[in-house]
Parts: C-alpha cells; structure tokens; sequence
C-alpha cells in the first residue's frame, strides 16, 4: 500500500517521531511541529502517515460501532507490518538518517491507541506518545494487563472533559485511562499521565506535540 505522508525532516535527526493522521490532524502538522521545535533542541523529524480508513486501518481488533454505524475492522496488524517492514526503512534510506536514529511512535485518538497496542507488539520503536488514545475501545485494559511491553516509556494524556460524555462506553475513558497507567507502574514501564483542559476535540495539535515532547525530552 502507498502511503501519502508529510514530512519535517533533518538528516542530523536523533529521533524520528512517527504518527498516523486523518485531514484533521493533517491540518494541524504545522503547528505540531514548530511546538515541539520550540520545547526541545534535540534534533528530530516528524513523519506523518495518511490513514485511509482510520477505524480499519488503526484499530487492534474487530469491533462493534461505538459512534455512528461505521465498525471497527480490526486491520493494525497488518498496518504495523506495513510501517516496521515497508516505511520504516524506505523513510530512513529516503531522509538519510542515521541508522541508530531513535524512533517514537505516537498520535491522537484512536492513533495515540494504534501506538499503544504497537509498544505491545513491536520492538521497533523507543518510545510511545499516546495523546487522548482510545482506551475506552473493548478489551484494551484486559489485552494491556495480560500483554509485555516492548518500548522502553510511554507518554499518556487526556482531556479533563472527555469522560463527561453521554456515549456511555467512550464515558469509560477516563477510568480506562487511570487503569492503563496502573498497568504500566505494575510492568515497571516508565510512564507519564498529563491532563490537559477540554474535551476530546480541543488542541489535538498542541496535546499531540506535548505527548512526542514527554517522550524525548
């Protein structure tokens, strides 16, 4: 599969920070990118990967429609093959980075749950940014409790608002979100949890940027 993606790059990088993005989170790169530029002098490049069909592609498993009719197809497996195997290595040849470039994982939303589920399932990458993930989604907390850890930290954030919703299973994020960090404290995996102001739709741009900067800095 051919991936559009928008890049920030530069070659002396020592991070390579990589997310999944819809045209809204697109929309905000710019501005993701020069707030991580401006908290951090650490050499990096951002590389965001176009989704074509966000509740397929980055979802860990199949599930029922939790908004609207639209189900979750359950395709990360083959999403994080693609990226470990494919555009992993044709970024770094491409770019020129170095090979011992470090690699973070991260995005917003049903993304930042597609890296967490990653940091389960890959050795590939240091680190993972999960701003505002969707642990609310079925059987996360019981599949990350069971499930080893293979990043080295992890990056946590939510909205103060966004477990006040009346869709009773996204309601559940908040204590979700609390439960996640506990496993990780449980696994000894270094971990931060941030609550931001709002709910779901506000500064994805900003929370994402905050959520790679946790993680480098």
């Amino acid at each position: 599969m051919e991936r559009e993606c928008i890049t920030f790059i530069r070659p002396d990088s020592r991070y390579l920070l990589v997310q999944y993005a819809d045209e809204h989170d697109s929309a905000g790169l710019e501005k993701e990118y020069q707030t991580i530029c401006e908290g951090t002098d650490i050499p990096f490049s951002l590389v965001a990967l176009k989704v074509n069909d966000w509740n397929r592609e980055l979802s860990p498993w199949k599930a029922p429609p939790v908004f609207g009719n639209q189900p979750f197809g359950g395709d990360a497996d083959e999403t994080l093959r693609e990226l470990t195997e494919e555009l992993l290595p044709r970024i770094k040849a491409e770019y020129g980075l170095r090979d011992d470039v470090r690699i973070i994982l991260g995005g917003y939303s049903l993304a930042g749950l597609f890296a967490l589920w990653s940091g389960f399932n890959s050795d590939a990458f240091d680190g993972i940014a999960a701003a505002s993930p969707s642990v609310w989604f079925p059987g996360w907390t019981d599949y990350a409790a069971k499930t080893c850890f293979r990043a080295q930290r992890v990056y946590l954030s939510l909205g103060d608002r966004e477990e006040k919703t009346r869709n009773r299973v996204m309601a559940t994020v908040g204590d979700c979100i609390r439960r996640t960090e506990q496993i990780f404290a449980e696994k000894a995996v270094p971990c931060v949890l941030e609550w931001n102001e709002g709910n779901h739709f506000r500064d994805a741009d900003i929370r994402t940027a905050k959520a790679f900067l946790g993680v480098i800095c």
